[in-house]
């Protein structure tokens, strides 16, 4: 079987996976286009499209979907470990970035997410999220020949690559949009347009504002069609309309297209928007979740080694939904950023104590075995302080006043914390506020230097090491941001640009300083420190298998609420994790080793320092934020 004018053949692989999955795919597009008497010309045009893709689909890629399928729990490995950068902001282009992979190698990242790459314009693209073409590299950055070449390197590497996809809404920029803007019903189709207010002031009155203080609005009025059109992000950002099946199969042929270039992960971006309904927030729908199990079981057709990365920054009750309600591998996405344990991880700075890391994650619901958390320190956006009102009063706190506490702590508002950060997205009504700014600046590194406390100093860097220590053995992937390893400071020359200087979480955005980045080469400077330190963190995690993500973890009440400690797998290979967060020593009793089953006869080792540790006086201190990873001799 096969289909003229394409150079591959329908091999019995994809005919198993068609017919294992159909069933599926009927009953998902059927559920979420019930009503359409043309559904089962829409179905043929979806199968059409999975075989089209397969047929154009390089032999080498059919072999790694071959591979992946043998392996599905390749994605739980302990020696994955990522990196998110830009590319123009760390080398220039893909040319320069292939120059860059033995950096990253050195470091020992072999995930590389890249942020957005796709054409979009010059203005008003949102950092890249306003895409103008989904088969089109931004022509600064290079071509989709680049990627495709640059794709075939990272496997030769045995490295993965990662990029953006756009799902909610595309940029006024658009051929659809542009079509649509010239009054063409098929692709205003595309979209959510309307010929006067009455249905979006019905939207309006449950619609929350994405970015209420340089967007206020969820729609934009289009002067050349007497219209309006749903723009939730920002008015040149247009919401697609998947209640239309065509929208859908355009998507889905995008999909299969980006995995042909040899992209491994898709990150799919604002998925939790991607279904809209009156009366309702528009986000996490029941039927958002349905438009991607029926993306998921397509790819699982055509293109089963590429996996799906959840970018929804929700609730932890919802984060866990887009995995999907299969137990033992996921039928959503493969992968979401774990928000919560970055939020909290922040908290754990401020308060320097476990309290309200220990009330939430011991009241997040389990993932499905097959799937996998990323967890990061800090990313390219702000940071919301999303952790549930409940679990705060659990922890002691009064949800509000500790919202209060922190966003003040991290902008540096009181008059001993450390943090540098900026509001961002202030609602001064509610009182609420994320935030931005660069790890190093927010853990206290930029005050110090500035000051130049060394003392302040010292305990900036133990404060970055210990917070990678935690994502890097904690279970899921560590993700890091470019420049962190480095522990880049707040970049404030985005405010002497006019195109960036009204969002000001371009200063945890800085262009890569390679002269600094030579000075990791010298242990003595902050940059030799922290580099010399991660690079360790990852060397030790990728040869330890307690630390992949198919082991086991529980948290671990030492009795001691400035101590966050974790148990990573189970008998004679086991870590138990202690991590000190204070600025103050603390203390591990004895009592604890006796508790979880060690020998203490035989003596237990720091796997980290490779030092014998000391429990005579029946207690070990470790010194501030200092973490400890042990074993049993």
């Amino acid at each position: 079987m096969s289909r003229s004018g394409k150079s591959g053949k329908l091999d019995e692989h994809f005919l198993m996976r068609l017919s294992a999955n159909f069933q599926d795919i009927f009953n998902y597009f059927h559920t979420l286009y019930p009503l359409r008497n043309d559904v089962w010309d829409h179905l043929e045009r979806l199968v059409n499209v999975l075989i089209d893709k397969y047929l154009e689909r390089d032999k080498d890629l059919k072999l790694v979907d071959k591979k992946r399928e043998g392996d599905p729990n390749w994605i739980l490995s302990q020696e994955l470990v990522g990196m998110m950068l830009y590319v123009d902001r760390f080398a220039g282009d893909l040319k320069g970035l292939k120059d860059k992979l033995g950096y990253l190698e050195e470091l020992g990242v072999n995930l590389v997410h890249l942020m957005p790459i796709l054409k979009c314009p010059e203005k008003n693209n949102d950092g890249g999220y306003a895409v103008s073409d989904y088969r089109s590299i931004n022509p600064a950055i290079g071509t989709m020949e680049e990627v495709k070449a640059l794709a075939k390197d990272f496997k030769k590497k045995d490295m993965v690559l990662m990029m953006d996809l756009v799902l909610n809404h595309t940029s006024n920029q658009h051929e659809w949009a542009q079509k649509a803007r010239e009054g063409d019903p098929k692709y205003q189709g595309y979209y959510y347009f309307f010929n006067d207010r009455t249905v979006p002031d019905q939207f309006e009155q449950s619609l929350p504002q994405v970015f209420p203080e340089s967007a206020p609005g969820n729609f934009t009025y289009i002067e050349d069609v007497n219209k309006w059109v749903m723009s939730v992000f920002h008015n040149y950002q247009w919401d697609l309309n998947y209640t239309n099946p065509e929208v859908f199969i355009e998507m889905l042929d995008i999909i299969l297209y980006l995995s042909n270039q040899g992209i491994d992960i898709l990150r799919l971006d604002a998925l939790a928007f991607m279904w809209k309904k009156v009366g309702t927030t528009s986000q996490n729908l029941w039927e958002a979740h349905l438009l991607i199990k029926t993306f998921k079981s397509c790819v699982r057709v055509g293109a089963p080694g590429t996996l799906f990365l959840a970018e929804a920054i929700v609730a932890p009750d919802e984060i866990i939904k887009y995995f999907g309600e299969v137990q033992t591998t996921s039928n959503e996405c493969d992968l979401a950023y774990n928000a919560t344990l970055m939020t909290l991880l922040w908290d754990t700075v401020a308060t320097k104590n476990n309290r309200l890391l220990w009330s939430t994650m011991h009241n997040v619901p389990h993932k499905p075995m097959g799937a996998t958390w990323l967890n990061y320190v800090r990313c390219h956006d702000d940071i919301g302080l999303g952790y549930e009102d409940q679990h705060a009063e659990w922890a002691g706190y009064s949800p509000w006043h500790h919202r209060q506490f922190l966003i003040n702590f991290m902008v540096g508002n009181i008059d001993w914390s450390f943090g540098r950060g900026r509001k961002f997205m202030e609602d001064k009504v509610k009182g609420d506020a994320r935030i931005s700014g660069s790890l190093a600046s927010l853990a206290g590194l930029e005050r110090a230097l500035v000051e130049k406390d060394k003392d302040a100093e010292a305990l900036a860097l133990q404060r970055i090491v210990m917070l990678h220590s935690i994502i890097v053995s904690y279970g899921g992937i560590p993700m890091l941001y470019a420049g962190d390893e480095l522990a880049r400071i707040n970049d404030y020359s985005f405010e002497e640009d006019p195109s960036l200087s009204y969002d000001n979480r371009w200063m945890h955005r800085p262009k890569m300083d390679w002269k600094q980045a030579d000075l990791r080469k010298k242990k003595s400077t902050v940059e030799g420190k922290v580099f010399t330190e991660l690079q360790k963190l990852i060397k030790i995690r990728k040869k330890q298998k307690a630390f992949a993500d198919s082991e086991v973890r529980h948290l671990v009440d030492c009795h001691n609420q400035h101590l966050l400690a974790y148990v990573r797998g189970e008998g004679n290979k086991r870590v138990f994790v202690v991590v000190n967060l204070n600025d103050h020593p603390e203390e591990l009793k004895m009592d604890m080793m006796f508790h979880l089953g060690f020998d203490m006869k035989k003596g237990v080792k720091d796997l980290y320092s490779g030092a014998e540790l000391d429990f005579s006086g029946y207690k070990y201190t470790l010194d501030p934020h200092q973490f400890i990873w042990i074993i049993q001799q």
